[in-house]
């Protein structure tokens, strides 16, 4: 992410003329490395709006959403899902985690701040790091009480390349408990709850919460054969396993963390 480039604008304008035309889509993700330091984004989710997308959805890591304000600005001009980046429950670890002093009291503010507008609908997502595993069940609670918290999601750590350099990848047998508690804790205040990037057969009797579908993504060309690094579907039971989620295991886990043979286990064949 250090080196692709952003879509261009005829690029973004095309996209709005096909929809137009077409109306295939019926909602437009906005994305980047900080996507509300785009100084037009309003005016782009107006433009998104009026060609045909019936929602407007930016990721975020939520500290801008401090002002409300801004928060009122981007919700008039049609953005009306926020997917914010939280990394833990508390600001002494999400600040450690994004190295940025206050982050986590301006995210916190920021979906207050959405939770009192009307007709909005907050997800959240929260990496699953060696850092930040152990926080997940606190996640949920510290914000459970979001009128307008949709869902919540937990996507597992993925270096883009095949060795964990930055140590942040946790092993799957650690993780589960913590993110077994989590969903069920989300669940059982009504929120829901997804998991990217995990083996299908360690979710238990939540294997219904694994989503690793994506939307289509416009983005650089060469984002693909980095992506392509991480190395997927490796497991010692996919032959066996009628799992068509499951991304199995990853080249730079697998190094980490070997091929967990005996408490990896194939799916049955569905009825």
């Amino acid at each position: 992410m250090d080196w692709l480039l952003p879509e261009p604008q005829n690029r973004f304008n095309e996209l709005l003329a096909y929809n137009a035309s077409h109306r295939k889509w019926t909602g437009l993700i906005l994305t980047g490395s900080e996507i509300t330091l785009l100084p037009d984004l309003p005016q782009l989710a107006q433009r998104a709006r009026a060609s045909g997308f019936e929602h407007v959805r930016i990721q975020t890591h939520g500290m801008r959403l401090a002002s409300e304000t801004y928060c009122r600005e981007l919700v008039d001009a049609g953005v009306d899902e926020y997917f914010v980046s939280l990394t833990a429950a508390d600001a002494e670890t999400h600040d450690r985690i994004t190295g940025v002093a206050g982050s986590f009291d301006k995210t916190m503010e920021g979906l207050e701040n959405l939770d009192r507008v009307p007709g909005v609908a907050t997800l959240t997502n929260t990496v699953v790091t060696a850092e930040s595993y152990r926080q997940l069940p606190a996640v949920v609670e510290r914000i459970a009480h979001l009128r307008h918290l949709a869902q919540m999601e937990f996507w597992v750590y993925l270096p883009m390349k095949e060795r964990d350099e930055k140590n942040l990848i946790a092993s799957h047998l650690d993780v589960q408990p913590f993110l077994l508690d989590a969903i069920r804790l989300a669940r059982a205040r009504g929120i829901g709850a997804a998991v990217k990037n995990y083996p299908h057969c360690l979710l238990g009797e939540y294997q219904d919460a694994l989503d690793n579908g994506q939307p289509k993504l416009f983005v650089d060309s060469r984002f693909w054969s980095e992506f392509a690094r991480n190395g997927f579907d490796q497991c010692v039971h996919r032959a066996a396993c009628s799992s068509k989620e499951c991304l199995g295991l990853t080249t730079a886990y697998i190094v980490r963390y070997g091929w967990h043979k005996d408490k990896l286990s194939p799916l049955p064949p569905r009825a």
